[in-house]
C-alpha cells in the first residue's frame, strides 16, 4: 500500500488533486465538553468574566474551520462555501455539544475542516471558563457524516 502523502523518495508531499472532479462536499463533525455545574451555570447565565462564551466559541469554530490548512500540514487551502455551527446545552452532563458543518464545491473533502472547527470551538469554551473549572473534559470529537467525493458517503 502506497501512502498518499509520501513521494517515491519517502518524503512528505501534499496530494495533487488537480485531476479530481469538482463535487459538492459536506462534512459534519461534533464533540462534547463536560464541566462542573458552576462552570455550566456561568456560561448559560452569561456571567463569565471573559464575555459571551458560546457566541465566542462559535466564532472560534468558524475561524478554526477556515484556517485548517495553516494548522494541519498536508491539508489543502480550501475555498469553503459554507460553515455552520450549532451548540447544544446538555443540562444533565453538564456541558455542551458543538457541531460544525463545512461545505464546498471542490476537488477535496472538508472532514478535517469540520473536525478542526469543533476542536477549536471546544478549546475556546475551555479557555474562557478555566478559571472556574480546570477539570473540564473535551471528548468524542468525531466525524458524524460526510458526502461527496470519490470515497462516497459516510454516516456514523
Amino acid at each position: 500500500m502506497n501512502l498518499t502523502h509520501l513521494d517515491k523518495n519517502q518524503r512528505p508531499k501534499m496530494v495533487d488533486v488537480s485531476d479530481k472532479n469538482q463535487t459538492t462536499r459536506v462534512a459534519v463533525a461534533s464533540g462534547y465538553i463536560e464541566m462542573s455545574q458552576d462552570a455550566y451555570d456561568a456560561i448559560v447565565s452569561e456571567k463569565t468574566k471573559k464575555g459571551p462564551v458560546l457566541q465566542t466559541a462559535v466564532i472560534a469554530a468558524i475561524m478554526g474551520t477556515k484556517k485548517t490548512s495553516e494548522l494541519i500540514p498536508m491539508c489543502h487551502p480550501l475555498n469553503l462555501s459554507g460553515i455552520n455551527c450549532d451548540v447544544e446545552e446538555l443540562t444533565a452532563l453538564p456541558g455542551f455539544k458543538l457541531q460544525v458543518t463545512a461545505k464546498l464545491t471542490g476537488q477535496t473533502g472538508v472532514e478535517m475542516e469540520a473536525l478542526t472547527g469543533v476542536s477549536i470551538g471546544l478549546l475556546t469554551i475551555y479557555d474562557m471558563v478555566k478559571a472556574i473549572d480546570k477539570g473540564m473534559i473535551i471528548r468524542d470529537v468525531q466525524l458524524e457524516k460526510k458526502s461527496g467525493g470519490k470515497s462516497g458517503d459516510f454516516k456514523r
